[in-house]
């Protein structure tokens, strides 16, 4: 009987499969008109569940944590800028903290992107969402071990760059050629076979900015601490900033 019945079904599906099928014709296209508001309706259970979570970061992003007396922007210096040395005098100080902890060794130098700057810092006060708008990248501080002949490579690169990328621990000056005619790291002159411990980003390590003179080197710590988050740290600390533009990368006349 089971096999009978086997018999039957695979005729049927036999017979299914020998039928021709019609091709399939576009007959017709239908449409309407959705209209385009300027606001959407809010699903109120969804947002009964997020509000709370919501106005947490509401209130996280808008808390106080220093002052600005100025406005400090990106372009208003030729080589060193007032909030570019401020980034780069916050990875000095905060992130060696970290590093000396960790290792015993304190880093040397500082250096960063012009580019990694995206947002001004306004007069008034400063919020943890000012350290967001400055830093919204995930960039977290490295320290890299650099003999003094790298050293003379980023020097070289720096003053070939001609822009006011962020540094500190060096004294760079360049002529009207932008030739450097002094290169100086904790005040002193670089010595070829010395380490140094110069601090930077994850992503300017890798080769951003055609910052290639971070490798090959002695060695790299990862300390897993965000600039962004040493900015708010370092904000936290001081009641009102006061950044300027100094002598750190000069050209002369």
């Amino acid at each position: 009987m089971k096999k009978y019945h086997l018999l039957i079904s695979v005729c049927f599906l036999a017979f299914i499969f020998s039928c021709k099928q019609e091709p399939l014709v576009l007959s017709k296209i239908e449409g309407k008109q959705i209209g385009i508001k300027d606001s959407l309706e809010i699903d109120q259970d969804y947002d009964a569940i997020i509000a709370p979570y919501r106005d947490r970061l509401t209130d996280d992003m808008n808390a106080v944590l220093s002052y600005a007396p100025e406005t400090y922007n990106k372009s208003d210096g030729h080589l060193n800028t007032a909030i570019g040395n401020l980034m780069a005098d916050i990875v000095f100080k905060e992130g060696d903290y970290v590093f000396n902890k960790r290792t015993d060794k304190h880093i040397d130098a500082v250096i960063l992107n012009h580019g990694g700057i995206r947002s001004i810092i306004s007069k008034g006060d400063i919020t943890t969402e000012t350290a967001f708008q400055v830093m919204p990248f995930e960039n977290s501080i490295v320290v890299i071990a650099l003999k003094g002949q790298q050293i003379d490579s980023m020097m070289q690169y720096l003053s070939q760059a001609k822009r006011a990328h962020p540094v500190q621990g060096i004294k760079l000056t360049i002529d009207r050629d932008y030739k450097i005619s002094e290169a100086l790291i904790g005040g002193k002159p670089i010595i070829k076979d010395k380490t140094y411990y110069v601090a930077t980003n994850d992503y300017l390590y890798d080769g951003g900015d055609g910052m290639r003179f971070f490798k090959p080197n002695d060695s790299i710590y990862h300390i897993d601490y965000k600039i962004r988050n040493a900015m708010i740290d370092y904000f936290k600390k001081v009641d009102t900033i006061n950044p300027k533009i100094d002598n750190r990368f000069t050209q002369t006349k």
